[in-house]
């Protein structure tokens, strides 16, 4: 007689089945937390690659490189105010005045001591930042050096306005040379090396956080996969339609998820706003106010020193077309060209070309049309001053309406640079703001481990 009555599973099946759902259980357990310590661990990584991002652009090497440039443009103006100095001889009080002038060579050159010193701590240990910094420096205590011997026989000489004489003329040619050659290359190799450290960290940074979306999606979907199978499991065992804890499991679980690729996917673009329309247009801007002051300083030279009248004149329209871009052979060119380019809207290249086809920020428009028209009327009067056959004349036209015109353009893309900076301090606050909530991470995966632990356990239990 058989041993098993049909129909019927025997004693030794029966037994069987407990410990197989048992196995099941246990199994799918496991790799449910398993599938949770791994969204933990992706999340993690890529939240702290996004912090990472944020602190090189924000509160790191970017302020440091923007100090660079910074000293950049203090260096310009230290030509700019010792080429107007001796441009004025004797007569102190034409344009903002001798002594004005003077207190802001003295500014600038505090303020470039202070930028040396911050592109010396961005350097780190590196010996070829330390090189660079302190070529820089020594390049400056020689600029000095000449510049005070300048002044000194530009004194004892007591000439008009204008021309200087050939022994001051003499002396400040070695010191504009030593700018020019020395001082503002190596300034700008210390903003380029700076920025090299911005948008290595930035690319490396901001691919890690988007790449970083794929593991975590993929870990977290099989998370919820498997809780899912839990439920089913317990369902079809135990003749629960649902337990209450894996529902919430599973719930915790997809609200996880959701937020986490939101958020990795909102740090990038906090990266890439706090990079282009922060980090990149103010550096742009830095460097084309600081060879807007170049310029300035070569229409002085022009009218200070006649025999480089050439030389002055090219560099001027080189430095010009730089800021703004238009095809011109000579001043005369340029300045007609400029206009019909200005007005087709992003019909020129340049610094401000690139702001004009650049991604906007709030009020940037408006700012940037300040700073075009101030830029035309920049270029307009030098081109009258040039026309005056009189250098006196020439001089008072520069010290006085020019100046005040360049003022003007300067303090416009002051401000437009000022939005720029401020798109790049609202970038980095909210990408800050949103990680603020992430240090609470590993709380809320332990509570998701408690709650699956909690809603399995019970059943397992029961096999016993």
């Amino acid at each position: 007689m058989s041993t098993v009555t049909a129909g019927r599973a025997s004693p030794v099946s029966r037994r069987r089945r407990p410990r197989t759902l048992s196995r099941a259980l246990w199994s799918l357990s496991l790799a449910a937390l398993l599938a949770l310590g791994a969204v933990f661990a992706f999340t993690d990584s890529a939240v702290s690659d996004a912090r990472g991002g944020l602190k090189v652009i924000g509160h790191g090497a970017g302020p440091q490189a923007i100090a660079t440039a910074d000293l950049y443009y203090a260096l310009s103006d230290m030509d700019v105010q010792i080429a107007g100095i001796l441009l004025l001889g004797r007569e102190r009080n034409l344009g903002i005045g001798r002594d004005q002038a003077m207190s802001r060579y003295e500014q600038d050159r505090d303020q470039a001591d202070r930028a040396a010193l911050q592109a010396a701590e961005l350097a780190g240990s590196d010996p070829a930042g330390q090189r660079s910094v302190r070529f820089v420096l020594y390049s400056l205590g020689r600029y000095e050096r000449l510049t005070d011997q300048a002044v000194v026989l530009d004194d004892q000489s007591g000439h008009p306005a204008g021309p200087a004489p050939q022994n001051v003329i003499s002396i400040y040619r070695q010191a504009a040379a030593v700018m020019k050659v020395d001082l503002l290359p190596g300034a700008y190799n210390l903003t380029l090396d700076a920025g090299s450290v911005v948008r290595h960290g930035y690319l490396v940074r901001r691919d890690a956080v988007l790449a970083g979306r794929i593991p975590v999606a993929v870990a977290g979907g099989a998370l919820i996969a498997l809780l899912a199978g839990l439920q089913v499991l317990c369902a079809a065992r135990f003749r629960r339609l649902i337990n209450p804890a894996l529902l919430l499991a599973t719930l915790g679980a997809a609200a996880l998820l959701a937020t986490t690729l939101v958020l990795l996917t909102d740090e990038a673009e906090h990266l890439t706003a706090a990079k282009t329309s922060g980090f990149d247009a103010t550096l742009a801007l830095s460097r084309a106010r600081a060879l807007g002051n170049r310029a300035v300083a070569d229409e002085s030279r022009y009218l200070l020193d006649p025999g480089h009248a050439d030389i002055d004149t090219e560099t001027y329209l080189d430095e010009s077309q730089a800021v703004l871009y238009v095809p011109a052979d000579s001043i005369g060119q340029y300045d007609a060209a400029i206009g019909p380019a200005v007005a087709a809207g992003t019909g020129f290249l340049g610094f401000l070309g690139d702001e004009a086809r650049g991604t906007p920020v709030p009020g940037g428009r408006g700012a940037l049309a300040s700073v075009l028209a101030a830029y035309q009327r920049f270029q307009r009067d030098d081109r009258q001053m040039r026309a005056l056959g009189s250098r006196r004349d020439a001089t008072a036209v520069k010290v006085g309406v020019l100046r005040s015109d360049f003022d003007l353009y300067d303090a416009a893309l002051v401000s437009l640079t000022a939005r720029h900076q401020a798109a790049l301090t609202s970038a980095i606050r909210a990408g800050d703001d949103e990680l603020g909530g992430w240090s609470l991470l590993p709380v809320a995966v332990l509570a998701l481990a408690a709650v699956v632990i909690g809603g399995v356990a019970p059943r397992l239990w029961e096999f016993h």
